[in-house]
């Protein structure tokens, strides 16, 4: 009996081992990758204020559309702004840690994926792990700053819950736009050259995620708020954090069912990738 539990012990510390020497292997490999970028000093600040002037352009449309009336959607240009803000820093994250996925086709294409499967790592993480661009930092600055500001100027009631209900909103909108990269990805074994289709669900998404739903057709509400959750990212959070009815017939408290929607596209984004990863059979090569 004292045996099977010092072997119990035993295997447990050796996979505990074996866990962190995946981790430093991953985090050494991107610390790589990011040194390699900011190396090049003269590019890194080019690219990193185009992406900072697109989310800057992005968030100049919405601002010139709602001052241009008192609310769309009973929303307020300063209640938009606290969605585009969450929606945004989610976005951006999830873009930086994953949005290279969409990299797939052109590896599927060369042939380059059959080297993953050489390797002792599971093919999703050297795929997240391929490429890591800086850049995407400009775009969530805007998405903080938006979100600053609107957290200021709106009429909060802080308490726990409110932090509560932000952090939640925030890390279930990551994981959501994540699985959406995920969700793409997987797709793409079967499209290959249909990127714009995939895209048409993630960036889409990302966009439909600043808007209010109750300006959305009742087609892109199934999409947006059912089959790819990201009306739980922000709009949904914002309308139960400032007492705003939502939804017609749904009640206020939706928002927190946020860590539902994202375990919904998490399992999505398994299928998707498991599907098109069994469906794979090579470059031919």
């Amino acid at each position: 009996m004292a045996e099977a539990k010092r072997n119990r012990r035993l295997s447990h510390w050796q996979a505990l081992s074996e866990a962190r020497g995946a981790l430093r292997a991953y985090r050494a490999v991107l610390a790589s990758r990011a040194r390699s970028q900011a190396s090049h000093r003269a590019s890194f600040r080019m690219d990193l204020i185009g992406a900072l002037l697109v989310g800057t352009i992005e968030f100049t449309e919405l601002w010139v559309l709602y001052s241009a009336t008192d609310q769309i959607g009973g929303f307020t240009l300063a209640q938009i702004m606290l969605v585009f803000g969450l929606s945004d820093v989610a976005f951006s994250l999830a873009d930086l840690a994953a949005g290279h996925c969409d990299n797939l086709p052109v590896y599927v294409r060369a042939g380059t994926l059959d080297v993953f499967f050489l390797r002792p790592q599971p093919v999703l993480a050297q795929l997240v792990t391929s490429d890591l661009s800086l850049r995407r930092i400009g775009r969530w600055l805007v998405g903080a700053t938006a979100l600053t500001v609107a957290l200021a100027i709106n009429d909060i009631d802080w308490s726990i819950g409110t932090v509560g209900l932000l952090v939640l909103a925030l890390v279930c909108g990551f994981i959501i736009f994540t699985a959406q990269f995920v969700t793409a990805a997987g797709l793409q074994f079967f499209l290959v050259n249909g990127a714009e289709m995939t895209n048409a669900f993630v960036y889409g998404g990302r966009y439909a995620a600043t808007q209010p739903a109750t300006v959305w057709p009742r087609g892109l509400l199934v999409v947006f708020a059912g089959v790819f959750p990201v009306a739980f990212a922000a709009y949904l959070p914002v309308a139960t954090l400032l007492g705003m009815p939502g939804l017609a017939g749904l009640p206020t408290w939706l928002g927190w069912c946020a860590p539902v929607a994202a375990l919904w596209a998490v399992a999505v984004a398994a299928l998707c990738w498991r599907w098109g990863l069994r469906h794979y059979r090579g470059a031919g090569g």
